[in-house]
């Protein structure tokens, strides 16, 4: 099992390109379910849960193409995936596909759309909480699905067609607006999606819908307008860039120091967590390259934070700006809303020194004056990044175990923070 060696102590200095979105591109080659002509994304990123969701969609007969680098290209190019869903030869994702990665769930909806059944097996995922599908099944029901589980999966039937609705989520839900989103695209009537994400990936994936014939308008604020058509086409989108992974190299050039430009950021999509960057002292500019995130050195003041939906302070950059946060000078709370159990990298950094007391859905977080190396071991896609994070700051060497999370969710991650000045390296066992 592969590892990642870090020795700390080197600021960053130097450029950062930033993938496209991974949560942005796991729905949009979902989407490629409800059209059988093809669907074109660029800026896909390389990571193991796109080609893993290839595999799945390969089971339900998505072809696929990847166009890679060509020759000449930087390291740095992005990938183009054309998928193209003519026959759909089953509508059963079995579990061990799906418990692998709980987004492959979200075929339910345009398998159901397009077919009018889809059997697909309970979700997996990360271990950062129970994630419950219980919304997602209720918009479906809401929009004329007979919904049953049964033996873990569910199944649903819709041999007449899906009609448009009113969906009112109880609760914000990526998923479910995703779901609801897709199936309602060409459902007879028009639908209403109530308390919707406002997440700039949905945003996206809406975007895309209406360039492939769908008419959705409102994405991006709490109410969604849907109006059902009979078909739609194939078309060509690009990712947008991954709001996640800049957010992340902004918090690790803060703990590290030095001076990056994340090329291709889009301020606006992380404008919470750069403020929080700011507050404990970094210097953030924003222009038409991207975003530049430079410390000189000073100390770090500490920060409290509380994650919610978008536009608040994500969810996923929680661990990383925690282990910001153990160098800070003073204490911060660190408040988790989204995800019980998604505290799980606190007893990791503490073997790098940090010093964090749980209170429930709370972290509190005491700023030491350094930390040191140790072997640590990652638990989960954000939690593994923030003990790069915080490897970068320590003294000494980190061994950073179990990385096949980080593959998940960041292309080229050593390349990335090695080609700015660190000292890392993956070793393969």
């Amino acid at each position: 099992m592969d590892r990642i060696r870090i020795v700390g102590g080197r600021e960053l200095n130097g450029v950062i390109p930033i993938s496209g979105a991974k949560n942005a591109a796991l729905p949009l080659m979902i989407a490629s379910l409800l059209t059988p002509e093809t669907l074109t994304l660029e800026n896909v990123p390389d990571l193991a849960d796109v080609n893993r969701l290839l595999r799945i969609l390969g089971n339900h007969g998505v072809d696929h193409m990847v166009e890679g680098r060509r020759f000449g290209d930087s390291p740095d190019a992005s990938r183009t995936i054309r998928l193209s869903a003519r026959d759909i030869v089953d509508t059963t994702a079995p579990y061990e596909l799906v418990s692998k990665m709980r987004a492959s769930f979200w075929v339910v909806a345009p398998l159901l759309a397009r077919m009018g059944e889809a059997k697909v097996s309970l979700p997996g995922g990360c271990a950062i909480g129970t994630r419950p599908v219980d919304l997602l099944i209720m918009a479906l029901e809401k929009l004329g699905a007979k919904v049953e589980i049964e033996a873990g999966y569910v199944h649903a039937t819709a041999p007449k067609g899906l009609r448009g609705a009113e969906i009112e989520f109880p609760k914000v839900t990526v998923g479910g607006t995703h779901t609801a989103m897709m199936a309602a695209a060409t459902a007879q009537g028009a639908t209403r999606i109530l308390n919707a994400a406002r997440e700039p990936e949905v945003v996206d994936l809406a975007a895309c819908l209406n360039k492939m014939g769908a008419k959705i308008s409102g994405a991006g604020r709490s109410e969604i307008e849907i109006e059902g058509v009979g078909r739609l086409n194939g078309a060509r989108h690009r990712v947008l860039p991954d709001r996640i992974e800049a957010g992340t190299y902004a918090i690790a050039a803060a703990m590290a120091g030095g001076d990056v430009l994340l090329a291709g950021a889009e301020a606006g999509a992380l404008q919470n967590a750069l403020d929080a960057l700011v507050a404990a002292g970094a210097q953030v500019a924003v222009s038409n390259e991207g975003v530049r995130v430079k410390r000189n050195g000073a100390g770090l003041s500490p920060v409290d934070v509380e994650t919610a939906p978008f536009p608040g302070f994500p969810t996923d950059l929680q661990a990383q700006f925690m282990a910001l946060m153990t160098r800070a000078k003073g204490d911060s709370r660190i408040t988790e809303t989204i995800f019980e159990n998604r505290f799980m990298h606190v007893q990791e950094l503490a073997r790098l020194g940090a010093r964090i007391r749980l209170e429930g859905d709370v972290a509190l977080v005491e700023g030491v004056e350094r930390l040191e190396g140790a072997p640590v071991m990652a638990t989960d896609l954000r939690a593994s990044v923030s003990l790069v994070i915080a490897a970068l700051a320590a003294e000494g060497e980190t061994m950073v175990n179990r990385v096949y999370h980080l593959d998940r969710g960041f292309e080229r991650l050593e390349a990335k923070l090695s080609g700015c000045g660190a000292v890392i390296e993956r070793l393969s066992s």
